[in-house]
């Protein structure tokens, strides 16, 4: 599968509160901040499609803010719930920019978030 990058933030400008949801082509993107390490996910809860960007990152977790699911930052692996694992995208800084590759595909069903906060 190939995917496409987008610049998404300066690192410099990155949410003091470790997260952030952008555009990146036709998909909504969550970067996490974990440290010195960034994560990209889906911004979509794999149980009822709600924008995760609306929860807490809390103690290595991203919590859903509909039902409460949490999901591993480093993983995107569900522990707070039987749900599946969120979708992943790669994530680089180049020149002090923050970069996710998203698939060159656009989401299908069920890969958008329908429910925000």
């Amino acid at each position: 599968m190939s995917e496409s990058w987008h610049q998404v933030s300066k690192e410099t400008e990155f949410p003091a509160d470790g997260k952030l949801s952008a555009k990146a082509g036709e998909w909504q993107a969550l970067i996490v901040r974990e440290g010195d390490e960034y994560f990209a996910y889906n911004d979509c809860c794999t149980h009822q499609a709600a924008a995760l960007s609306g929860g807490r990152v809390r103690r290595g977790t991203i919590m859903c803010p509909l039902h409460g699911a949490r999901f591993e930052v480093k993983s995107g692996r569900c522990v707070g719930g039987a749900y599946p694992a969120l979708k992943s995208f790669s994530v680089r800084i180049s020149d002090g920019m923050i970069e996710v590759g998203v698939p060159a595909t656009p989401p299908g069903q069920g890969e958008k978030p329908t429910l925000t906060s």
